[in-house]
C-alpha cells in the first residue's frame, strides 16, 4: 500500500482510505473519491504537481498534497 502521491504513470489502484480531515476530506470526497473507487493515473507533470487521474469516467486533476492524502492499494 501506498498513496496516489508515489504511484506511476499507467497505474491502476483502489482507494483504500482518505487521510485527512474536515473541508479537505469532504472536497476530495465529493470529486468523486471514495473508498473502495478505481483510479487510473493517467498524467504526472514533468514536476510531479499536478497528477492527472481517470477517476468514475472523468479526468481530474489533484494536487500533490492531495494525492498524499489518499491511500491506495
Amino acid at each position: 500500500m501506498g498513496t496516489l502521491k508515489t504511484s506511476k504513470c499507467g497505474d491502476t489502484v483502489r482507494v483504500v482510505k482518505i487521510s485527512g480531515a474536515g473541508a479537505i476530506k469532504r472536497r476530495i470526497m465529493d470529486m468523486g473519491i471514495t473508498k473502495g473507487v478505481e483510479i487510473f493515473i493517467r498524467k504526472v507533470a514533468p514536476l510531479g504537481d499536478p497528477v492527472e487521474v481517470t477517476v468514475r469516467g472523468y479526468e481530474l486533476s489533484l494536487r500533490k498534497a492531495d494525492a498524499e492524502l489518499i491511500e491506495v492499494e
